[in-house]
């Protein structure tokens, strides 16, 4: 089996745990039994809970540069890039990113690597959207929207009527396609 596979099964079985039982269930025993390897098979690709952790953040971090090169690579632009991904897709992502934000919130077990990179993804988004509006108002209220519709739906905090959201969303895609620079 390869190195990338191993290694991907572990930071699944790690998502699968902090989906299904939070960050408090994580351990390397528990995450090595889930991904089917030894501890000392874990300990190779990961040498610590905190490695472990940073090795999934990376990954999410990868994929949300594959993103950002959508959002600016496609027709529609950045600002219907950054609102369709901000709402989750599943309710297994919401629980995902959740359980990242509390341990970040904890500070046990998140590298100061794995923070950055979670600081990069948010301040990336907020770029992307000042360097395609040119009204810089307009850019952070619809960076600021985005956010807050991702934290309460992550949050499991009572959402808005889907109507409402979709009809908030185009009003702010035509506000930005007329503030678009060129």
């Amino acid at each position: 089996m390869s190195a990338s596979t191993t290694r991907d099964r572990i930071l699944d079985a790690l998502q699968d745990i902090l989906i299904e039982e939070g960050s408090s269930a994580v351990t390397l025993e528990a995450v090595a039994a889930a991904a089917g390897v030894s501890k000392g098979g874990l300990l190779y690709h990961f040498p610590s809970k905190t490695a472990m952790m940073t090795g999934l953040v990376r990954r999410l971090a990868d994929r949300a540069e594959e993103e950002f090169g959508e959002a600016v690579e496609t027709e529609g632009g950045v600002v219907r890039g950054f609102l369709r991904t901000s709402l989750p897709e599943s309710s297994e992502e919401a629980a995902l990113y959740w359980s990242i934000i509390a341990a970040l919130r904890s500070k046990e077990d998140v590298s100061e690597e794995a923070r950055r990179l979670i600081h990069h993804v948010f301040a990336q988004w907020s770029e992307l959207l000042h360097q395609e509006i040119d009204d810089p108002v307009l850019a952070e209220t619809i960076r600021l929207v985005g956010d807050g519709l991702y934290l309460t739906a992550i949050a499991g905090l009572p959402q808005p009527d889907p109507e409402v959201v979709r009809r908030m969303m185009d009003r702010l895609i035509e506000q930005a396609d007329a503030c678009r620079r060129t």
